[in-house]
C-alpha cells in the first residue's frame, strides 16, 4: 500500500483557519470525516501532522492517501455479501500506520472499495480463514454476530510439549498496564481488577515425539485479544513461533522490527512463524448456513517452520 500527499490548499499567511473548517470546505465532507481524518494522521500543514481539530493554520495543507498495491491474492469464497479469504502468516489484515507497505485491504479496496472491510481481525502472525464484508450494512451485521459469539470458530495450533487430550483454560484477560510494556500485550487478570471472563478449549489431534510438540484443535469461548496465545502460554504449552508472550521487550521490539533473520527467529521463539492458522468458520447468514474449513496443508507447513 503506498502513501501519496495530496495538495488540498495553500492557506495565504494572512489567513489563519481551524484544520476541521479547511477539510470540511474543501473536501466537502462531514464533522465527523474530517476528525476522522486528523484522529488517523493523515493531515498535514507545512508537512508536520496536525493532531487538533482546532488547531488554527496556515501554509501547505495536505492530505495522505491510501493508494492500493494488489498482489492479486483472490478469495476462497465470496457471494453478494462478503468475501472469504485464506491469509498467509506476515500479511496485516488491515493496515497499521503510515510505514504499512501491504495489508490484507490492498486486495479488499481493489476488488470492492474502499466500503469493503475485513469483519474480524486476525494477527500479522497468524494464517487462515478471514471474512471480508463488501458493503457496510453486511460489515455491521458480520461484527454484531462475532460479538453475540454466533459465529463457531476454530484454529489449529502447534504447542511446545505433550498436552492432555482434552482440555480446557478459564482465565481472564486484560491488556497489560505495565507503563514501559509492548502496548498490545495481554496478561492474566483478576476480573476484580478488570479482568474480562475468558475461556478457550482445546483437543490434541497429534503429538510428534521427535519435535515434543502437539498439534492442537482450539475453540475460544470468547473472542478477547490473544486469547489463545496467552492461555497456552499460561499453560507452559506455549504457541510455536510466539514472538510476545515469553520474551524480553527488547527481543519482541527486534521482531517488530524486522531486525532478526529468519535462522535468529527460529533459535529465539521455535519456528520462523506463528503456528496458529484460523481453520473453521461456521455462521448463519441471511437463513443460509455456512461452514467454511481451511484447505491448507497447514501442519505440514507448521513442521517445516520449526528450527
Amino acid at each position: 500500500m503506498a502513501y501519496t500527499k495530496i495538495k488540498l490548499v495553500n492557506l495565504a499567511s494572512n489567513n489563519e483557519l481551524p484544520i476541521f473548517r479547511v477539510l470540511i470546505d474543501t473536501l466537502n465532507i462531514s464533522m465527523n470525516e474530517a476528525q476522522r481524518l486528523i484522529d488517523t494522521s493523515k493531515v498535514l500543514c507545512n508537512g508536520q501532522i496536525i493532531k487538533q481539530k482546532n488547531a488554527q493554520i496556515q501554509g501547505l495543507i495536505e492530505l495522505v492517501k491510501y493508494e492500493s498495491k494488489p498482489r492479486g491474492i483472490k478469495p476462497v469464497f465470496e457471494n453478494e455479501n462478503f468475501a472469504l479469504f485464506d491469509k498467509e502468516s506476515g500479511v496485516l489484515s488491515h493496515p497499521n500506520g503510515r510505514h504499512c507497505k501491504y495489508s490484507l485491504c490492498d486486495e479488499i479496496w481493489h476488488l470492492w472499495g474502499k466500503k469493503a472491510c475485513v469483519a474480524h481481525r486476525l494477527d500479522k502472525q497468524t494464517s487462515g480463514l478471514i471474512l471480508v464484508a463488501k458493503n457496510q450494512f453486511t460489515a455491521k451485521k458480520l461484527k454484531k454476530m462475532f460479538e453475540n459469539k454466533e459465529i463457531h470458530k476454530e484454529y489449529l495450533a502447534l504447542v511446545r510439549g505433550k498436552t492432555a487430550l482434552n482440555f480446557s483454560v478459564n482465565a481472564p484477560l486484560a491488556l497489560s498496564k505495565k507503563y514501559d510494556d509492548i502496548k498490545t500485550r495481554m496478561q492474566i487478570c483478576p476480573v476484580s481488577k478488570g479482568g474480562k471472563e475468558t475461556k478457550s478449549e482445546f483437543e490434541r489431534l497429534e503429538f510428534f515425539q521427535t519435535h515434543n510438540v502437539s498439534l492442537l484443535l482450539c475453540k475460544p469461548k470468547t473472542g478477547r485479544q490473544h486469547q489463545l496465545r496467552l492461555h497456552l502460554f499460561h499453560v507452559k504449552h506455549s504457541i510455536l513461533g510466539e514472538t510476545l508472550y515469553g520474551l524480553s521487550k527488547p527481543e519482541i521490539e527486534n521482531i517488530l522490527d524486522e531486525k532478526l533473520s529468519l535462522q535468529e527467529l527460529q533459535k529465539l521463539c521455535g519456528a520462523s512463524r506463528l503456528c496458529l492458522h484460523s481453520y473453521r468458520l461456521k455462521f448463519r447468514f441471511e437463513n443460509e448456513e455456512f461452514d467454511f474449513y481451511s484447505q491448507k496443508d497447514i501442519k505440514t507447513e507448521f513442521l517445516n517452520a520449526l528450527a
